[in-house]
């Protein structure tokens, strides 16, 4: 394994969704970029995103106070009031830049709406109380992202590296330097050519997404491994309220297609959740939960549907949209109803068999309103990062609305600060990366069951119900299993398979860690042995913070 190849930018993007590439297009003014992406730069979390961005678009309607508190009242009181304001209140500019690069956003006459047919067609969610929805058909991250694709590779100073890992940060005071640490590149594996690239920049932006795959059930694609979030805690850098992974409540169920998400917009258009019931009739239960019903926020439709299910032992739930028409829903869902048709199930005829599965993460990398982490160079942007807008439970497509602002707000802090990285930067050789006596391996199983293992009992003991003992027995697998990988990680040459393993390692023990530090039941995290508690406008974080490694 070639260990020596350097490559020197100005600044570094891991990570290739909206997050990253609409940092990397902001960055491209201010020197030149390196985007850093496992796959192929299309396969994102972004790609999946089927509801849209939620923005302020019609104020005669909608009003960002309302926006705000539908945010908060969904955050369960645990989002920072600000964050959420000055990130609501910006959205339609950065929204504007999006259409002004070719983004296309489905409009009232292309949906059949006589009237005002030049106005965009928003949607409604759960948890918003207003239509505010942007969105592209049912395939809106897949247009959002095919957009800024064309514009980065139109770019000369963005270089797109595909199937290139980023292995770990390199910072300063992991390096030993005196002085502040910061943040001088990382180290990066090219899975084609097996080397070890050593990458140096100025700053560096994480964009990695989520951490799904730390969970045996999950709507995110099988880069979801938590890298970034990974890589920042070994780099010493606080964590924040990982407690909190949001169950996406509608699921498709069917042997015959993987992760494939039902939208939340589906129940946006009157889409009603059902059960069967002793009788095998279809049964609305959502009404005995919330006074939203089948609208509710997330974290409430997840843990009902699971609790129903548990409670008359059926596998599955069924969305019914059965009183719309047809027509309406191949143009208003055209991916959805495609996809359901292909295992035999029509929309406007069948209810649709769901169950809940792990799809979000409200916590993360901890910054401020500019993605700052606190470590010199340093920045986290989109899902990855906590940056106090989702609080307790992400309302519904506030997302994509997040990584548009911050990204804009990351590059405008990073170009005020530019100056003050090259002076202080620290003047020593960068080490590239050392393999020592590992050798290769071909004890792939061992990696195989160690992933697998994870995800089971992180999937049934820190899932959508908790209770202290689960957790208790959480810890102490993740224990076990973690010493394992870190003997197996320095003993063997790395590879995408086990740099992505002792991330989801890393990433299940800080998510047990969070849990077991939150005495109170509170939005997405439930536990059964303390009591729901009442709203109560306070900001208490989990911090987690890794040991220099």
């Amino acid at each position: 394994m070639s260990t020596k190849e350097v490559l020197n930018f100005d600044h570094i993007v891991v990570g290739s969704g909206l997050a990253g590439l609409f940092t990397a297009l902001q960055l491209s003014k201010l020197g030149s970029v390196a985007v850093i992406t496992k796959r192929s730069v299309d396969e994102a979390n972004t790609k999946y995103a089927q509801g849209g961005i939620a923005c302020v678009m019609d104020t005669k309607q909608d009003s960002f106070d309302e926006h705000l508190r539908d945010t908060m009242v969904a955050g369960d009181h645990l989002c920072k009031e600000n964050i959420v304001k000055t990130i609501v209140e910006n959205g339609p500019a950065a929204i504007k830049e999006l259409i002004d690069l070719g983004a296309h956003f489905t409009t009232r006459g292309e949906m059949g709406h006589q009237q005002d047919v030049g106005d965009f067609d928003l949607g409604r969610e759960g948890g918003h109380t207003q239509r505010r929805v942007l969105h592209s058909g049912d395939i809106t991250g897949e247009e959002v992202e095919k957009i800024l694709i064309k514009a980065c590779r139109a770019n000369p100073n963005i270089k797109i590296f595909e199937y290139h890992i980023a292995i770990d940060l390199i910072t300063s005071g992991r390096l030993g330097w005196m002085g502040e640490d910061c943040v001088l590149g990382t180290y990066v594996l090219d899975i084609r050519h097996n080397i070890v690239k050593t990458v140096t920049s100025m700053s560096i932006t994480i964009a990695t997404g989520g951490t799904g795959k730390v969970y045996l059930y999950t709507s995110n694609p099988d880069i979801a491994s938590g890298d970034g979030i990974a890589m920042c805690s070994r780099a010493h850098v606080p964590i924040a309220n990982m407690e909190f992974l949001q169950f996406h409540p509608t699921i498709l169920y069917h042997p015959k297609v993987k992760s494939f998400l039902i939208s939340e917009a589906v129940r946006g258009e009157g889409a009603i959740l059902k059960r069967l019931d002793a009788k095998g009739n279809l049964v609305e239960f959502m009404d005995q939960y919330h006074k939203m019903a089948s609208l509710a926020p997330r974290d409430i439709v997840a843990r009902a549907i699971d609790n129903e299910l548990k409670r008359i032992g059926q596998p599955c739930a069924f969305l019914d949209i059965r009183h719309k028409k047809e027509e309406f829903l191949k143009r208003r869902f055209p991916n959805i109803f495609g996809k359901c048709l292909e295992v035999g199930i029509n929309m406007a005829k069948d209810p649709i068999p769901v169950v809940p599965a792990a799809h979000y993460c409200c916590g993360g990398v901890k910054t401020d309103i500019n993605g700052f982490t606190g470590l010199a160079g340093l920045y986290a942007v989109g899902e990855v990062a906590s940056t106090g807008l989702h609080g307790a439970n992400r309302l519904a497509s506030n997302s994509l609305l997040e990584a548009l602002v911050i990204a804009k707000f990351a590059a405008k802090d990073i170009k005020s600060k530019m100056k003050k990285f090259s002076d202080e930067r620290p003047s020593g050789k960068i080490p590239t990366w050392r393999s020592g006596n590992a050798t290769n391996s071909d004890e792939l199983v061992v990696i195989a069951h160690n992933w697998d293992e994870i995800r089971r009992f992180m999937w049934d003991y820190v899932g959508i119900f908790r209770t202290n003992k689960r957790l208790e027995r959480a810890k102490n697998r993740i224990k076990n299993i973690r010493s394992e990988i870190e003997k197996y990680y320095w003993d063997f040459l790395i590879t995408p398979d086990l740099v992505e393993l002792r991330n989801i390692a890393t990433v299940a023990e800080i998510i047990i860690d969070s849990a077991m530090s939150r005495k109170e039941s509170r939005g997405l995290h439930f536990n059964a042995d303390y009591p729901q508690r009442e709203p109560k406008m306070d900001y208490v974080d989990t911090i987690i913070q890794e040991p220099y490694t």
